[in-house]
């Protein structure tokens, strides 16, 4: 057990250097020294992600049976997925330009790390329902009650968005160091 000990520290080093070369570059310096760079892109990032999980709440509230229920999901989807898509998008670029800006800090914060693991929980979720409930829309979108897997999914969206949120919040205030 001490070699995988070992050979995880090797891992673990040679990732650290990488990222402090990255945080090196004088275009990752010029993020994270910019007096109103790094503002500016953490705001639009905290706007396109408002703009986007709104509307997956929307939408979720929806497959949940709470809100919208007078329109069918299909319309809804189709009218708020594009701009749900905007907000992602643009979140995905900020956020990414926000690491950029400080590698290393990012690596070492439990709440980045729990985000990220919660996000890709949120994707997983989205997909299966896509390839799983929703392939059957055509027999439960215009009944009063959906299926258990819809509400499954919409449930279980919120709540995962919502860690999301609170774990992006929670970014700024790192009380634990992953080493």
């Amino acid at each position: 057990m001490p070699e995988t000990a070992d050979g995880m520290e090797t891992v673990w080093a040679s990732i650290t250097s990488w990222l402090q070369w990255v945080e090196a570059l004088p275009s990752s310096r010029a993020i994270s020294e910019s007096l109103y760079g790094y503002p500016a892109l953490l705001s639009v990032h905290v706007i396109s992600m408002c703009l986007f999980a709104g509307l997956v709440l929307m939408m979720d509230l929806r497959l949940v049976g709470i809100g919208n229920r007078g329109t069918p999901f299909r319309q809804l989807q189709k009218r708020l997925f594009p701009w749900q898509m905007a907000g992602m998008v643009i979140s995905t670029i900020t956020g990414l330009a926000l690491v950029y800006g400080q590698p290393t800090r990012f690596s070492t914060n439990i709440f980045f790390l729990v985000k990220m693991v919660i996000m890709l929980l949120a994707a997983v979720n989205a997909l299966a329902f896509h390839y799983s409930t929703y392939l059957s829309i055509d027999k439960w979108e215009g009944r009063p009650v959906l299926p258990f897997g819809a509400k499954l999914a919409g449930v279980l969206s919120v709540v995962l968005w919502v860690s999301v949120i609170l774990s992006g919040r929670l970014i700024a205030y790192n009380w634990f160091e992953v080493r």
